[in-house]
């Protein structure tokens, strides 16, 4: 539709990726810094609400029509904490890969 925003009608072009290592206190309000982004996913929507971890990817791929069934299966409330447990072990091994291999 003209004149629509394009967040409406294209939810995935609202999202705007940001690099804590350019910006190492964009997160400060809310009490994370580089250490914790490098170690989980985090978001800011909007509305100023905080998103961590498989919240986070839940999150953004509701926003991005394609995968918006996974965010939907993902969040149903028997399954976010299966997703949230496999979401942060991954994410440990992830960040200790790293670490080890001196990417920080």
């Amino acid at each position: 539709m003209a004149g629509e925003p394009t967040c409406a009608r294209y939810p995935s072009r609202c999202i705007e990726f940001r690099d804590i290592n350019l910006e190492p206190t964009a997160l400060a309000r809310f009490g994370a810094g580089v250490e914790d982004v490098r170690r989980r996913l985090y978001g800011v929507d909007a509305e100023g609400r905080l998103f961590v971890g498989a919240d986070c990817a839940i999150e953004v791929w509701r926003r991005t029509p394609v995968d918006a069934w996974l965010a939907r299966l993902l969040g149903l409330p028997v399954v976010r904490p299966i997703a949230r447990f496999g979401y942060d072990r991954f994410a440990d091994l992830l960040y200790a890969w790293n670490r080890r291999n001196g990417h920080w």
